[in-house]
């Protein structure tokens, strides 16, 4: 086994580290987080013409890259370094291979191909434990009944939808949803995956205010809503969402590996420039510690990390996504409270960048963790705390 990335991954995060530090320093990024789509257009176009990054992991036939979910996480690395706001997440990790894995063939030559391009976003509208990371993908989440979810009926050679859902990742710009609904009534529930434009009649999204405004989140409302079924409505959508979910552990992992490592980066910057009792904050034994604790969890996060998103490519993984992820998002906690702290006054200000990075730690987790049912659901699925037999 080879450790090392090749010279086409490096040159990726190298041209990708200098496009975001020319397009998205910290005016830039204020910038877009307040605007009504919470990311900045020009931004996404580069990132698609320049380097082709929505298509990268998808096949050359469909205008992409043909790269592995490797290439997709180091991508994922950079932006989280940079806390780019853009629909890389949504778009390439979540719902392109949905529509790779579940689509028709004429689904995917119509999509993908624009997604590649760039000219399509889309995102999945369907509650993130529905990617089993921390528990599994039986439960209701596509509709909860009469009460709440989303539900599905079939109208002629069509189908309707109608329900609600919250924190949907990129909802309210999305040029195409892939919105998880109920088919077949109580008597035959399953869950199937239907295609939604952005613009459809009874559809109503509205941007939510978010903890890390560099994620945009949304509430969808969907009123005898016209969809299409993705795919021919006979594979078994939670297990396929459940394979997605080791994926973009993978790529969230990386990313949140990145804002780790730049957040500890800035903090060590100030600890060499910031004097108290005329010497650096950063020449006490005190600060030198808890810097250095920091620096060995970015580290392990990473290695961590790259091993999950090298493990994508056919390995038996259980649950090593969700490990991945769990200390990855440790690590950045870990890093962004030591920012915030080290930075003193200052670090807490919305004017200062470190907030910006605490405030992707804690959101990270209300979405996709928290950390402890993350190691919690792995061990559950490796057995770790059974009681076995031993025989002497």
């Amino acid at each position: 086994m080879d450790a090392g990335f090749t010279a086409e991954q490096n040159e990726i995060r190298r041209t990708l580290r200098e496009l975001l530090h020319k397009r998205c320093g910290p005016e830039e990024l204020r910038a877009a987080v307040g605007s009504p789509a919470g990311h900045d257009p020009v931004l996404w176009t580069a990132l698609s013409d320049q380097l082709g990054l929505p298509g990268l992991a998808l096949p050359e036939a469909y205008g992409g890259a043909g790269c592995s979910a490797t290439e997709l996480a180091l991508a994922a690395e950079e932006l989280g370094r940079a806390l780019a706001p853009t629909p890389f997440l949504a778009t390439a990790a979540l719902s392109a291979p949905l529509i790779l894995a579940l689509g028709t063939e004429a689904q995917r030559a119509d999509l993908l191909p624009h997604i590649a391009d760039g000219l399509l976003t889309c995102t999945l509208a369907a509650p993130t434990r529905c990617l089993a990371l921390t528990g599994d993908n039986r439960g209701d989440w596509a509709g909860g009944g009469r009460a709440g979810g989303v539900q599905a009926r079939r109208s002629g050679d069509s189908w309707r939808l109608y329900g609600e859902i919250e924190h949907v990742l990129d909802g309210h710009t999305a040029g195409t949803l892939l919105v998880a609904a109920h088919t077949g009534g109580y008597a035959r529930p399953r869950t199937d995956l239907f295609l939604v434009p952005g613009g459809a009649t009874g559809l109503h999204r509205v941007r939510r205010t978010a903890l890390d405004a560099t994620r945009p989140l949304a509430r969808l409302q969907l009123r005898d809503v016209e969809a299409t079924l993705l795919g021919e409505g006979d594979a078994d959508v939670p297990a396929t969402l459940a394979r997605l979910g080791n994926t973009t552990a993978a790529v969230l992992s990386c990313e949140a590996v990145g804002a780790a490592d730049r957040a500890l980066e800035l903090t060590v910057d100030y600890a060499k420039q910031r004097e108290q009792f005329g010497r650096p904050i950063g020449s006490f034994q005190a600060v030198k510690h808890r810097l250095a604790d920091v620096y060995v969890q970015v580290q392990a996060a990473r290695s961590a990390a790259y091993y999950a998103a090298w493990a994508v490519e056919g390995l038996p993984q259980d649950r090593i996504g969700a490990l991945a992820l769990a200390q990855a998002l440790e690590a950045l906690r870990s890093a962004a409270g030591e920012a915030i702290q080290l930075h003193g006054g200052i670090g807490f200000t919305w004017e200062h960048d470190v907030q910006l990075y605490f405030k992707r730690a804690a959101g990270d987790e209300l979405l996709f963790g928290p950390v402890h049912r993350l190691r919690a659901y792995a061990a559950d699925v490796a057995r770790l705390f059974e009681a076995k037999d031993v025989t002497v």
